[in-house]
């Protein structure tokens, strides 16, 4: 199974297709802002009729997860899903089939300067991975005296 995923200022499922607005970004912030994770995640005919985990992690670039603000403590950035896609009858072998994913995130406090990773995995698998950055704080006024 393969994976493309990007990030966008927002993103939505219809009718088994893909909406974005802003999409393909690498950079953000330095301010937290709400965003998507989105893409396409591409299942062989024979992943078809059976239950699969896809994992959406961020780690920083030295490896460690990012940690988020939880109602019970910091915790690191991990979202899972479940999803199963049916083969339609008749559909020939070696065919595959699209799962288009559209997942809305709250505002993230990001450190300026810092680079990120986002990582798909699929049944625990590296499907994709994605490099994006932070942009650096913008420099304070000098105080008028």
């Amino acid at each position: 199974m393969r994976a493309k995923i990007l990030l966008a200022d927002s993103a939505e499922v219809r009718e088994g297709l893909l909406f974005l607005l802003g999409g393909g970004w690498s950079e953000v912030g330095p301010a937290s802002q709400m965003f998507a994770i989105a893409g396409i995640l591409d299942v062989e005919w024979d992943e078809t009729n059976a239950q699969h985990a896809a994992e959406f992690t961020i780690e920083e670039d030295d490896g460690n997860p990012l940690m988020v603000p939880t109602p019970t403590g910091n915790q690191p950035f991990k979202i899972i899903t479940q999803f199963e896609i049916g083969r339609p009858a008749g559909s020939p072998r070696g065919r595959s089939f699209s799962v288009p994913v559209a997942i809305p995130i709250l505002p993230i406090p990001w450190t300026p300067g810092r680079n990120y990773v986002l990582i798909v995995r699929i049944d625990a698998n590296e499907a994709d991975r994605l490099k994006f950055s932070v942009r650096a704080a913008l420099p304070q006024p000098e105080p008028r005296t």
